[in-house]
């Protein structure tokens, strides 16, 4: 005999509950086979065994795995920790900071935009094709430099601000295409109204394009492209030497593969070939030289400058920045301040013109300059009116263009 309650023995385990026998059928996981007697403890087929111990409400009731009334996994029904309510609470929260911080950016970028040419005085326009064309402009504006800056930055200190670059940048359904102008460039400047003095001048003039420009600002400049293209631009945008200079270095440096030594001393370029990283002051010197590694003064410039203005832009709109607040907004700032834009244009055109450059630098667009013929007088360049033609009307249908300059 032993003091285990319901007679702890060699055939029954501690509970009474007889041990299993080779040869001897017994139930697994239920109650004993009713064909099972013999032991003490057990009255017979059915009967049951009672040791004492209540039949589960103790344990739990059910017959869950374990033996009659004995529940082998205790805590099955316990209540389970309920965190999705906490879950969804810090989701929200953060949608909600999220949302607040995109919106404060939005109105905040969106309130610094220089919305300063009125398009809607540019007379004769040509009628809208497929697409948006927006007309980029590089000046050499030397507004809000120092003297020492201007000195660094090699602009020099002439009085009023001319266009250094030129581009059209086809955004749609064919793919981006930009486009440079020449400054050389020898077109008709056509009658039109002083955006100021509302004066009327008649005549027509045929000179460089960027006269245009230093005669009568954006509108003429509008103009003038649109009255020899037949485009209609639908959006304008014109940065200054300092702005330039500013986002390059807000970004942290474009990084550029030269494709050969450049040294030029008027816009103070000094390169050597190969892949390095360019900040403003460098970047600078890059996109304004004309006389070192550009091959044909002008068209070798505007080659550069669109290479160099894609590979900003991708740099630039990619999530390391555009998420990035302590690099966001140096860079939205630095912009901002010296883009001089339409009255129509939203931050949502802005970026579509940023991403489709970004787009023009991954292949998925083309970068050509306006088809070339040959020179014209006082040393500027001919326009190759039927590529020229093919062109435009490849643009306005919104088509994949096909024409190709040869310079």
């Amino acid at each position: 005999m032993n003091d285990w309650p319901g007679g702890w023995n060699d055939s029954h385990d501690r509970y009474g509950a007889p041990r299993a026998h080779r040869g001897v059928p017994q139930q697994s996981r239920g109650g004993y086979d009713a064909g099972y007697g013999g032991h003490p403890g057990y009255d017979g087929p059915g009967a049951g065994y009672d040791s004492g111990y209540s039949t589960g409400q103790v344990y739990g009731g059910g017959n869950r795995g374990g033996y009659d009334g004995y529940d082998a996994y205790p805590y099955d029904d316990a209540p389970p920790r309920r965190r999705g309510p906490r879950f969804k609470s810090v989701v929200i929260s953060l949608v909600v900071i999220l949302l607040t911080w995109a919106v404060g950016t939005y109105f905040w970028a969106d309130s610094k935009l220089r919305r300063e040419v009125d398009l809607s005085i540019v007379q004769d326009r040509p009628v809208a094709g497929e697409g948006t064309n927006y007309l980029i402009v590089g000046s050499d504006s030397r507004e809000g430099l120092s003297a020492q800056q201007r000195k660094e930055l090699r602009t020099g200190s002439a009085a009023g601000k001319r266009t250094d670059s030129m581009m059209i940048l086809h955004v749609g359904s064919g793919g981006p295409t930009l486009i440079s102008l020449p400054r050389d460039s020898y077109v008709e400047i056509p009658p039109f109204k002083g955006s100021e003095s509302g004066k009327q001048f008649n005549n027509t003039q045929r000179t460089k394009l960027n006269a245009a420009y230093s005669q009568d600002g954006a509108p003429l400049l509008v103009r003038t492209v649109e009255h020899n293209t037949g485009l209609k631009i639908d959006h304008y945008a014109e940065i200054g030497f300092g702005g330039f200079a500013q986002i390059v270095d807000a970004v942290g440096g474009v990084e550029m593969n030269i494709p050969q030594d450049i040294k030029d001393k008027d816009s103070g370029a000094d390169f050597r070939k190969g892949k390095q990283t360019l900040d403003g002051k460098q970047a600078l010197s890059f996109v304004r030289n004309r006389h070192a590694g550009t091959g044909d003064s002008d068209l070798g410039r505007t080659k550069n400058q669109q290479k160099f203005l894609a590979a900003l832009a991708n740099q630039t709109a990619t999530p390391s920045t555009v998420l990035n607040p302590f690099r966001l907004y140096p860079t939205l700032g630095a912009g901002l301040d010296t883009l001089v834009v339409d009255e129509e244009m939203s931050l949502w055109n802005l970026g579509s013109m940023f991403f489709a450059m970004k787009d023009v630098n991954g292949g998925e667009g083309k970068r050509m300059n306006m088809p070339i013929a040959g020179s014209a007088p006082g040393g500027s360049l001919q326009w190759d009116k039927p590529k020229v033609q093919q062109l435009v009307q490849q643009l306005k249908n919104d088509e994949k263009v096909t024409v190709t300059s040869d310079r």
